[in-house]
């Protein structure tokens, strides 16, 4: 298949390109991830946040999925999936729009609604439009599997994930009229041989970054609407809050001083 390493007019972003497999009817989109997992370490390093070596792995595959899921979307949707997980009690967030290139998402260990089932939750919006939500009921905790029956259930058609090198992954998901018998026999091998094999056609290309875009300036607001007995409360009598993103696990600080400066120019 022909080589994603191509250079973006930002370095933190990654390519991800869409083909179609002519004569097959399927849709293919392949993404190599290195420098997005780079700047998620960085993002783990820079808030002082660590995640075990199986979780790290899952938020990765995770990323993934839902990029090459992103790319082969239309361009203005904005995308969220929430695994809840039972054993380990464990929930992994993640989150990324089509419509600016971003993609974020953390792993919660605390506080985990206990459920009958493992669950995934999608939340899809679109603009101008009402959100789309659905929920799919999962067994095993690997992330390409989740997405995989994802496509079973809610997308009501085929999609297949592989892994072309450790960091470079590939979907690759049914279209009408497609060579079903040629799409159940794929393997990896045979993905790595796929352009010679298949005649490949270019669609488009996407980039994608890790970014939350979370920041002190976005939190004010959510705590200048708060009472003062409430504020009074999280403050602990102190002249600090303490703030983790719920998106990304960001840590932020809210001093009382800024915050009374910002109520003091609301209009």
């Amino acid at each position: 298949m022909p080589n994603e390493n191509s250079q973006s007019n930002e370095p933190e972003s990654i390519e991800i390109r869409c083909y179609f497999v002519r004569e097959r009817n399927a849709l293919l989109a392949r993404g190599l991830f290195s420098e997005l997992y780079v700047d998620y370490y960085l993002h783990l390093m820079e808030n002082k946040l660590k995640n075990e070596p199986d979780q790290d792995q899952n938020l990765k595959d995770g990323f993934a999925a839902l990029a090459l899921h992103l790319a082969s979307r239309p361009w203005n949707e904005a995308i969220a999936w929430t695994l809840s997980w039972q054993n380990p009690a464990q929930n992994y967030f993640f989150t990324g729009s089509n419509r600016d290139g971003t993609l974020t998402g953390r792993v919660f260990t605390e506080d985990i609604r206990k459920r009958d089932s493992n669950l995934l939750f999608s939340q899809t919006t679109v603009d101008g439009q009402p959100g789309r939500q659905s929920m799919v009921e999962v067994k095993d905790l690997n992330l390409f599997e989740i997405g995989e029956h994802y496509y079973e259930q809610s997308e009501q058609r085929p999609g297949r994930f592989f892994r072309h090198a450790e960091e470079d992954v590939v979907l690759v998901t049914a279209q009408p009229d497609c060579d079903m018998e040629w799409f159940g026999n794929l393997d990896e091998e045979k993905i790595r041989t796929l352009d010679g094999d298949e005649e490949l056609s270019l669609l488009e290309k996407r980039h994608f970054r890790f970014s939350c875009g979370c920041s002190q300036e976005k939190l004010l607001p959510v705590f200048a609407s708060m009472s003062k007995d409430s504020l009074d409360e999280a403050f602990s009598g102190g002249e600090t809050i303490p703030v983790s993103c719920p998106r990304c696990g960001a840590k932020h600080v809210i001093t009382r001083e800024t915050l009374e400066a910002f109520q003091r120019d609301l209009p």
